[in-house]
């Protein structure tokens, strides 16, 4: 059996958790196949540059497509993709980028097309700032590829109801929940003080982190009026980057330089770190902070915990199946807009009980450090790649006969 992965994010072009998903997910699927020669062969057909690895190949945007709206550059490298995938068994695409490429390979080849649900056109509808009329040709893809797909991953039990209820027509029996997963060899704590001083923090201060895309999913506005509530002695992190709008980047500079005047100890890296790096920054951090508003399952809270590092985090989507509350860290309650949004409808509750939170595990460190200890054995415990790769693969079993 060939199975093309399609996917608009692949090392090294990786800026969010969907990218780290597919490389992790492949990677395991290669292990998997490796243990039955001739079973499996995995192809993987990826946006951007040129890639040196077997197996692996890249599509640049189309040079006729050249200053159009962003969805239609998307729309142009799928095509060239669905062409390719000449041979295949089935093909797996994941999120908007990659689902049109995924249906039209579908339609071409007569063969099953599976995509992993990491997020919803639907439930992001701020996005209509960023693609403008492009968010409306994004939506028709999704759409049009989750309802004729011939199997669904749901990362959740959330996401999996998410997926029911945007998309009605898709057939419950069609949708799998196959958790994301973590490395925990890779993500593992790093004691490195000295790393952390030249990365600009003090490793010896009771520290806050935040990692994540600048969007409005991810809730760093509503994190940064947080933390002025927490006691002055705490110091915050932010691995904060590539924001979705100019609105929201000129909102995140304006909250920061508002912390700043007011507190020292607000460290602010714009730029992706190294994951040697990242994972030393989390082991340094006593709360890893995760304020979003909408995420399907949220990788960075298991790459926090298996860095040994208590999470804070909202109880939303697949969140709650990740964190324990009380053990592996704190779930915040939050009631949210049902416009798809996932805006708060308290914003001053939602803010305070966070800060709330934050506070009180900065305030007792053996209890966050022992919800630390205890996220580290959830990961490694519940979320191994190997264990996912084998379930994606019965999924592609299941749509094959």
């Amino acid at each position: 059996m060939r199975v093309d992965i399609l996917s608009r994010e692949y090392p090294p072009e990786i800026y969010g958790g969907a990218g780290v998903h597919v490389a992790e997910l492949v990677r395991a699927l290669r292990l998997v196949a490796a243990e039955s020669p001739g079973a499996l062969e995995v192809v993987v057909r990826a946006f951007g540059a040129p890639r040196s690895e077997e197996g692996t190949f890249s599509y640049a945007d189309l040079p006729a497509l050249a200053g159009a709206n962003a969805a239609l550059r998307t729309f142009g490298v799928d095509l060239a993709i669905a062409d390719d995938t000449t041979g295949a068994d089935l093909v797996h695409s994941h999120t908007w980028y990659a689902n049109l490429a995924g249906h039209l390979a579908a339609l071409l080849h007569d063969i099953p097309h599976v995509i992993t649900a990491h997020s919803l056109e639907p439930l992001r509808p701020w996005k209509a700032e960023q693609l403008g009329g492009g968010y409306a040709l994004s939506s028709w893809a999704e759409r049009t590829a989750y309802e004729a797909a011939a199997g669904i991953v749901a990362v959740s039990a959330a996401m999996r109801e998410d997926v029911l209820r945007s998309y009605p027509a898709v057939p419950p029996e069609r949708v799998h929940v196959v958790h994301n997963g973590i490395d925990t060899a890779l993500w593992a704590p790093i004691d490195d003080p000295d790393r952390v001083r030249e990365l600009g923090v003090d490793p010896d201060r009771p520290t806050v982190i935040f990692v994540g895309r600048i969007t409005r999913q991810k809730g760093l506005p509503y994190f940064l009026r947080a933390v002025a509530a927490l006691p002055p002695e705490a110091q915050i992190v932010l691995c904060a980057g590539a924001p979705d709008t100019p609105e929201i980047a000129a909102e995140v500079e304006g909250l920061v330089d508002s912390l700043k005047s007011t507190r020292t100890g607000v460290v602010w890296i714009p730029e992706m770190l190294p994951r040697t790096d990242l994972v030393t920054l989390l082991t340094a951090a006593d709360v890893f902070a995760c304020p979003s508003v909408y995420e399907p399952l949220g990788i960075v809270n298991l790459e926090a915990m298996a860095c040994e590092t208590a999470v804070v985090a909202t109880a939303t989507g697949g969140i709650p199946e990740v964190v324990v509350d009380g053990e592996t860290g704190l779930l915040v309650p939050i009631s949210q807009a049902s416009d798809g949004t996932g805006t708060p409808t308290d914003p001053e509750r939602y803010v305070a009980d966070f800060a709330a939170a934050l506070g009180a595990l900065l305030a007792d460190p053996g209890r966050a450090a022992a919800m630390g200890r205890a996220g580290r054995q959830r990961a490694v415990d519940s979320f191994s790649w190997v264990a996912i790769a084998e379930r994606t693969r019965a999924v592609y079993d299941s749509v094959l006969r």
